[in-house]
């Protein structure tokens, strides 16, 4: 396992401080807000330590209240509202400075076999010869030091199957493709694979929305955030593998964007879908 993936593990196993309370920290870094990938794999975490391990997280719903201090400890106090025969359910609420920041309910449900369909995977190239988002930042970075910031770890790889370049971003459909995977490889345990999921689900959603603006996350003419969340399970799944996350955005509105996402493994099984409302306020104009 790499350095930063170690590290990243170690920040979405949250400290235990009672039955049904948690705490979490954010490294420290260049982001001015915690990332929202931190937050719903930390909740997940804490609520899946209260939970019997035979179950298997199947959805979690989410939505952002405020933003989070990196410099604060987040709270995570879980509700252990049902304990059926098959299904399990955990309210989570994150607190910081005595505020809500951030909730979400996650389901739990014993594996089981029954009626399968999937929409097939889409033809794209693989992940070899594109690309790491490491690798282009830093590059980046260097070309552009008043405007990007080099990474600083590389837990997850990330490889965009047709890269815009964010210096000078051109209108183009609302769809995108992501490779990912875990930088290092991770334990057989099914929960950490669900979470770091959790963690890498948060990238790109946001960004397919702006793709027909011509905007990226931080043009300074744009407030974004992320809503809502909301993540569906479909069977295991390794996060160290490559898995394909394929992108769209049907409607922007409201200074509001939706996107949703289908998370396939290499041999094309679907694994996972997300969906995603973000901010998409026009603080001025270009």
């Amino acid at each position: 396992m790499s350095d930063d993936l170690d590290a990243l593990l170690d920040v979405l196993a949250v400290e235990q401080l009672d039955t049904y309370l948690f705490r979490g920290i954010t490294p420290t870094g260049h982001m001015k807000r915690v990332y929202g990938g931190q937050v719903l794999a930390q909740a997940m975490n804490s609520a899946s330590r209260t939970v019997d391990p035979a179950r298997r997280v199947h959805s979690q719903h989410a939505y952002f209240l405020r933003p989070g201090d990196p410099a604060r400890p987040i709270l995570y106090e879980v509700d252990p509202i049902r304990d059926g025969r098959r299904f399990s359910t955990r309210r989570v609420v994150a607190l910081q400075a005595g505020r809500a920041i951030f909730s979400t309910a996650i389901s739990y449900q014993l594996p089981e076999s029954g009626l399968q369909h999937q929409d097939p995977m889409p033809e794209v190239p693989g992940p070899e010869g594109l690309e790491s988002d490491f690798d282009f930042y830093t590059s980046l970075a260097a070309l552009h030091p008043g405007r990007f910031h080099a990474p600083k770890r590389h837990a997850v790889d990330y490889r965009i199957v047709e890269r815009v370049d964010p210096s000078k971003p051109c209108r183009s459909p609302a769809r995108m493709g992501v490779w990912m995977r875990a930088n290092g490889h991770l334990a057989d345990q099914p929960s950490i694979h669900t979470e770091l999921l959790a963690y890498m689900s948060d990238n790109y959603l946001l960004s397919t929305a702006l793709l027909p603006h011509a905007l990226i996350f931080d043009s300074p003419a744009l407030q974004t955030a992320s809503i809502d969340h909301g993540l569906w399970f479909y069977g295991d799944f390794r996060a160290d593998e490559w898995l394909y996350y394929h992108l769209a955005s049907p409607c922007a509105a409201g200074g509001r964007g939706f996107n949703m996402g289908s998370i396939y493994t290499r041999d094309g099984r679907l694994v996972a879908t997300a969906v995603q409302e973000g901010l998409m306020h026009l603080t001025a104009e270009d």
